[in-house]
Formats: C-alpha cells, sequence, structure tokens
C-alpha cells in the first residue's frame, strides 16, 4: 500500500502536492526491503538446493545457513510482527506449541527435538514471513516464480540424470525430491502455478517456455510412476481445467485441456509398466505393476499408526518417532495419520484447521475487490485452490506435515487474500477543473486523501 498523499487548492485554482502523510520512514522501507531480500535468498536454497549439485557446497551446512538466513529475515520484520497477525498463522504457532508441549513425552526426545526446533520451526517462520512482508502482487509473483521455475528445473534435471527404462524416475537431487513418490506429489503442486505464469505470460517465447516447463512436470510425474503423485495431479488438472477453463471462460483452456489429456494419456501408454501401477491402485496382484508388496506393506503402515493414535491420543510417540516406534524404519506414507501418531490428535485437529483456513482465505477471496478488478489475483487464485486440492489428496500417501512446502502454500494464500482485500484502482492526479465541480476551487485549503 503507497502512502497516502495530500493535495492542496490554493488560490486561483493551483494543484499542489503536499508531504505524504503517514508515510513509513526510509529506514523502515530499508529494513522491509532487506527482509524480503532473505526470504527470496531462503526460497531460492530451499527450492534449488544447491548443494546437491553444486560439488564444493556439499562441506557447506546450506540448511542451517538458510534456516539463519529466514531467522534474520524474521528479525528484521519484527516491528511489523506487532500487528494483528492472520487467524491461520495464529493456528500455526499453536502448532508449533503443541509440537514442543510433546518432545517431553516423547519415545526418542532428541530426534523429536531435532524434528521440531531444527525442522518445523523453518515451516513456522517462512509462514509468518510471507504473511508479515509479503505485501504487493509483485512480491508475491516473484516467490511463486522461484518455486515454479526450480520444480520444472529439477523435473529437467532428474530426467536428464535418469532417462527412461524400467527404472522409476527419482529426484535428482535430495530432500523433498529424493523419492519418486514425493517428487511427482511437489510436481503435482507446482504445475497450476506454471499455469498461472502461462496465462500471465500471454504470448510470445515466455509463454512457450512455461508450456515447454508444464510438459516437462507431467511427463515427470509419469516417469516416476507413482500412484499418489498421478491421484494427485488428476485432482489439481481437473480443478485447473475448472479455475481456468469453465470458470475463466476460456474456450482455448478447453481445447487445451482435451490436447493436454491426449498427450498425458500417450505418454502414460508408452511409459513401461504405467498402466498396470494405476491398475493396481483398485485392484490386487496386477501383473507388471512392479508393486513389490509395497501396497501391503503402506496398509499395515496405516493400521499401525492408527494403532499407535489410539494408543496416545493426547501426545502421540513424539515428533519424527514413528519409524523408530515400529522398527519399521519407515514412515507412514500418509501425512494426517502419522502426525496424529507422532503429535496426537489434537496436534492433527490444528493442522487440518490451518489447512481450511487457507481453503477459507481462498473461498473469501473470490468476494475481494482486488478479485473482482484484477486478473492476475483471480488467475493465481485458481492456482491456488487447485495447488491445496492437489496436496490434500497427495498428503494422504506421503509424510510432509514436517516438510516447508505446504506452509509456502497456505501462506501464499494469506498474502493474496490481503492483498486482494487491500487491492484498490490508482486514481489520476486530480485536475483543476475536477476540484473546481467538488467545490474547492473557491481558495481555501482543501484536503483530498486516497490510498494508491
Amino acid at each position: 500500500m503507497e502512502p497516502i498523499t495530500t493535495y492542496e487548492v490554493k488560490s486561483g485554482g493551483q494543484v499542489t502536492a503536499t508531504s505524504p502523510i503517514s508515510a513509513p520512514s526510509s529506514r523502515k522501507k530499508a529494513r522491509t526491503s532487506v527482509a524480503y531480500g532473505a526470504l527470496l535468498l531462503f526460497s531460492i536454497l530451499y527450492f534449488t538446493r544447491p548443494e546437491d549439485f553444486v560439488p564444493f557446497l556439499g562441506f557447506i551446512p546450506v540448511g542451517k545457513i538458510a534456516g539463519g538466513v529466514a531467522l534474520f529475515a524474521l528479525l528484521l520484520s519484527w516491528n511489523k510482527l506487532r500487528v494483528k497477525l492472520p487467524v491461520e498463522i495464529k493456528v500455526l504457532l499453536l502448532l508449533f506449541v503443541d509440537l514442543c508441549i510433546t518432545i517431553p513425552f516423547a519415545y526418542w526426545r532428541g530426534g523429536a527435538f531435532q524434528t521440531v526446533i531444527n525442522g518445523f520451526s523453518k515451516a513456522v517462520i517462512v509462514a509468518l514471513l510471507i504473511s508479515v512482508i509479503v505485501g504487493t502482487m509483485t512480491e508475491l509473483k516473484r516467490l511463486l516464480f522461484i518455486q515454479a521455475a526450480s520444480l520444472a528445473a529439477m523435473t529437467a534435471a532428474s530426467l536428464v540424470l535418469h532417462p527412461g527404462g524400467t527404472i522409476r524416475l527419482t529426484g535428482a537431487l535430495g530432500g523433498v525430491f529424493s523419492n519418486p513418490n514425493d517428487l511427482a506429489i511437489n510436481i503435482a503442486i507446482t504445475v497450476p502455478i506454471g499455469l498461472a505464469f502461462f496465462f500471465v505470460a500471454r504470448r510470445g517465447h515466455r509463454q512457450a517456455l512455461w508450456l515447454l516447463a508444464i510438459l516437462i512436470m507431467l511427463y515427470g510425474v509419469i516417469a516416476t510412476r507413482s500412484r499418489s503423485g498421478f491421484l494427485a495431479l488428476a485432482a489439481s488438472l481437473a480443478i485447473c481445467f475448472w479455475e481456468f477453463g469453465v470458470r475463466g471462460r476460456r474456450i482455448q483452456v478447453l481445447a487445451g485441456g482435451f490436447l493436454l489429456f491426449l498427450f498425458v494419456a500417450g505418454v502414460a501408454l508408452a511409459t513401461p509398466n504405467y498402466m498396470d501401477r494405476l491398475r493396481s491402485i483398485f485392484q490386487d496382484d496386477v501383473q507388471g505393476a512392479e508393486d513389490h508388496g509395497s501396497r501391503d506393506a503402506r496398509e499395515e503402515l496405516l493400521r499401525r499408526s492408527v494403532d499407535l493414535t489410539i494408543r496416545n491420543p493426547m501426545f502421540g510417540v513424539g515428533p519424527g518417532n514413528f519409524p523408530a516406534v515400529t522398527q519399521t524404519w519407515r514412515v507412514a506414507h500418509n501425512t494426517y495419520t502419522e502426525l496424529s501418531a507422532e503429535a496426537g490428535i489434537p496436534a492433527l485437529v490444528i493442522f487440518l484447521l490451518f489447512l481450511g483456513l487457507a481453503f477459507r482465505n481462498l473461498h473469501r477471496m473470490r468476494k475481494s475487490p482486488g478479485y473482482k478488478a484484477n486478473p492476475e489475483i483471480r488467475l493465481f487464485t485458481g492456482a491456488l485452490w487447485a495447488a491445496l486440492i492437489a496436496y490434500v489428496v497427495g498428503a494422504a500417501f506421503a509424510d510432509t506435515e514436517y516438510e516447508l512446502f505446504p506452509y509456502f502454500l497456505a501462506a501464499y494464500t494469506t498474502a493474496l487474500y490481503r492483498i486482494s482485500v487491500a487491492y484498490q484502482s490508482v486514481p489520476a492526479q486530480p485536475s483543476i477543473s475536477t476540484v473546481v465541480e467538488r467545490g474547492y476551487g473557491n481558495g481555501e485549503r482543501r484536503d483530498m486523501a486516497w490510498s494508491r
């Protein structure tokens, strides 16, 4: 929001602009700019993971540096935290407090402490930063661009390093991209954001590049042969078809959606055993599915996570402790039941409330001034709808409760809602005739103020 400008009408009808009212000091502006720059740097380090493909960076604790960058940005924004925080951010802070309370009751306290303090705390910091720092559509688009461009690049790198064949595609990098299922879910979440940038670009080489990036990501999901990734992507594309095509009244999207379906179907049919793996979602013992007992193993892990929830309903067995307690050394592959097993039912309820509030932001946004007036806000509202739906579906088949990307996603809705609600058209500077028509031409001093 720009500072409010006051105009003074002097004798003779001359209109002059006076000093801005309540303009933020240059020092505060500088601190906000540095804090936003630190947030951008953190996003780049998180999504691109340079330490995994630049050799000498492997000896540098990039993860800790990224956490320090986020903490530095938070300290710079401390004054802004004194304003009223959005409800969803308060709920996230409540989840963090609840996870901290579970640490003394954990099966392995050291592991729980590491998970909450060194891991999940970054998610809280990032969500706080996005909610208080990001105040314009340009700033939000930069963050979304980093995520979309990084995922497209990482998918392309993975395809180059693991080209085709009978081996499932795995992430070229570590972290959230190292597992085929996690890579597929992350791509499914990011595809709608890439589509939004495709429409924002309108035409030319940028639109061509985004189309190429989207096709690479779609092929990447198929190459992972991830059943959970397929379900998340199907949900994501269905919402995109509705938001961008039907609701957005774009006939070209409806036609493009049909061509996109043909592309995905053709690649899926050409990928060895992929259709067999998809059939194994609904059928047992499908020949060629290469299941290797993973379905039965996951069903057993799901039962054990529910059993641990029933036995430890308040505090769970400790964040990050499910593999150690079950002695399987495997995660539950279900965000919701794993969180309830590790941190108790209260943590699960708070987590679901947090996601529900993110959806509420997008629902309420449709009635805001910015949504009705700004096409970009409408596009990214639809993209975040699709991304959140994809996450909710994919989270049922992956352990993501302590990862950062779902909290990035929810915080984007907070920032976009605030931008949309505060959105106002920028008026032109008042002319002399306009001032006179309003009765301000008699030589008296009058103030006319508005926010740009």
